[in-house]
């Protein structure tokens, strides 16, 4: 795994340190990988698309 240094706002440092019970780093871990995978499959829905079109537009010309 590869480390990472990230800086946050004060106000949202202070309401982090009044709940010491939670993981930030998991919590913050996860967020990332969601937004991620959500990039993905934006990513593909793009490549999905383009084909598509494409071979709509190569039909379109027959």
């Amino acid at each position: 795994m590869v480390n990472m240094t990230l800086a946050v706002p004060k106000e949202l440092h202070d309401i982090m340190k009044k709940h010491p019970e939670i993981k930030w780093t998991a919590v913050a871990r996860k967020a990332m990988e969601n937004k991620a995978k959500t990039l993905e499959d934006d990513d593909k829905e793009q490549e999905l698309l383009r084909a598509y079109a494409y071979k709509r537009l190569i039909r379109d010309k027959d």
